[in-house]
């Protein structure tokens, strides 16, 4: 989609909506779609990566810009460290809590 066109920032504000409140309701009523907890939040992950695309193409633009494309490089550089910081977080909550709970 074109750079900044209002086509484009529409269908990302109808997309996240819809991404946001089917996350919204696969918590509020589980027994409505048959989904255990560990599908649940299955899904719920795979609809924050779609709405995590939808968002960085309608909104950041980041597949539309000219030359070296040094701010997508900065966007996957940045991402990277994110994801890196998260996991070893969640890899350390689980090392403490395997080490620090035996009796």
């Amino acid at each position: 989609m074109k750079e900044g066109s209002v086509r484009s920032r529409i269908f990302g504000f109808i997309a996240s909506l819809i991404l946001t409140l089917g996350a919204f309701f696969v918590i509020i009523q589980p027994e409505f779609f048959h989904l255990s907890a560990k599908a649940a939040v299955f899904v719920i992950f795979i609809l924050g990566v779609i709405q995590f695309t939808v968002q960085s193409v309608c909104f950041l633009n980041i597949w539309s810009e000219k030359g070296p494309r040094w701010n997508l490089f900065v966007f996957f550089s940045t991402l990277s460290i994110i994801l890196i910081i998260v996991f070893f977080s969640i890899w350390i909550m689980g090392h403490l809590d395997v080490h620090m709970m035996t009796m």
